[in-house]
C-alpha cells in the first residue's frame, strides 16, 4: 500500500561522489525511494547520482534546505535573489535526475529566527518567490516543490499545515504542494488526522516518517496508525521516507539538535524503522 523510502542523511551529511554507494545499499535494504539531501548544488555530483540510479532502479526525489545567503524572507534583495537562483538550479538537477519531488526547507533560511512571529512582508516576500521558481519549474518538466513544516525551533515561518496549505495557495501554481514531516508534527499540530485532512489529496505532496525523537519509527510517541489511516483515507501515494541525522555531523547537528547516539548506527535505524513501519501498515485496514 505505502511505498517506504529512505534519506541519505542517514549516512552522509553533504552528499558527494564518495557516496555513490549509499544508492545501491538503500535498494539492497528494501527501501524503494531514496531521498538525496543536497544542501550544495553547485557541486552535486549529478552524472554520477543519474547514471547510478539508473543502473540500480530506485525512485529518488530530493531535499534541500536554504542559508542565510539563499534566504527568500530575507530583508536583502540580492539575499533572496540568490535563493530564487539557487531553487532553479535544485528544479534543474531535479528534472536531470527524473525526480518528481523537490522537499525540506525551501522557501526560507532553514535555522534563521527573527525572535517574532512572521510578518506579512516576510510572507510576501517568500511567496513572490517562490511563484517564479514554480512557474520555472512547470515550464522544465513535472516536479513538485514541496515545502516542509517544521518546529518552531528551526523557523518562524511554516510551522503546521494549516500555514502551508495557504501558502501553497498564496503561490497559486500547482506544483507547490506541502511536505509533512511526523517529528516536527507530534510537536506543532493538534493531531495527525487533521493535519493529513487539512493538506488532502490535492495538497499534500511528501511525508517524511520520523519518529518523536528522531529515534527508530515505531518505538516512540508518533501514531502511526492514526497517520497512516489518515494518509491511506487522502490517497496519499507518494513516498514515506525515513529521516535522522547522525551525532557525528558538523554542518546540521546545531540545527537539528542531535545530542546522543539514537541507534547502534543510522543505518540500524532505518532498517528497524522499517521493519515496524511495515507491521503497522499491515494493520491498516
Amino acid at each position: 500500500m505505502f511505498k517506504f523510502g529512505v534519506d541519505s542523511f542517514i549516512w552522509s551529511e553533504n552528499f558527494s561522489k564518495e557516496d555513490l554507494w549509499i544508492i545501491p545499499k538503500a535498494k539492497e535494504l528494501g527501501f524503494e525511494t531514496i531521498d538525496i539531501a543536497i544542501a550544495h548544488p553547485e557541486t552535486f555530483p549529478i552524472q554520477l547520482v543519474k547514471e547510478k540510479i539508473e543502473n540500480v532502479g530506485l525512485d529518488i526525489v530530493t531535499s534541500t534546505t536554504l542559508s542565510k545567503e539563499t534566504n527568500l524572507i530575507s530583508p536583502d534583495p540580492q539575499v533572496r535573489e540568490n535563493g530564487i537562483k539557487n531553487l532553479k538550479l535544485l528544479v534543474d538537477l531535479n528534472i536531470e535526475l527524473g525526480s518528481k519531488i523537490l522537499g525540506g526547507v525551501n522557501y526560507a533560511a532553514w535555522g534563521y529566527l527573527t525572535g517574532k512571529p512572521r510578518t506579512e512582508q516576510e510572507w510576501n516576500w517568500s511567496v513572490n518567490a517562490m511563484k517564479e521558481v514554480a512557474n520555472y519549474a512547470k515550464e522544465k518538466g513535472e516536479l513538485v516543490i514541496a515545502v516542509e513544516c517544521v518546529n518552531r525551533f528551526e523557523t518562524h515561518f511554516l510551522n503546521v499545515a494549516e500555514d502551508a496549505v495557504r501558502y501553497c495557495k498564496d503561490v497559486g501554481i500547482d506544483n507547490i504542494k506541502v511536505h509533512l514531516d511526523s517529528f516536527h508534527m507530534i510537536r506543532e499540530e493538534q493531531s495527525f488526522r487533521g493535519a493529513v485532512e487539512t493538506c488532502g489529496k490535492e495538497y499534500l505532496g511528501y511525508v517524511h516518517v520520523c519518529e518523536s525523537n528522531r529515534g527508530i519509527p515505531g518505538t516512540g510517541l508518533v501514531p502511526w496508525k492514526e497517520f497512516f489511516t489518515a494518509l491511506k483515507d487522502i490517497g496519499y501515494a507518494g513516498p514515506l521516507v525515513i529521516e535522522s541525522f547522525d551525532p557525528g555531523f558538523e554542518e546540521l547537528n546545531s540545527l537539528c539538535a542531535i545530542w546522543r547516539k539514537l541507534a547502534d548506527s543510522g543505518e540500524a535505524l532505518a532498517v528497524e524503522g522499517l521493519k515496524n513501519l511495515k507491521a503497522i501498515a499491515k494493520e491498516i485496514k
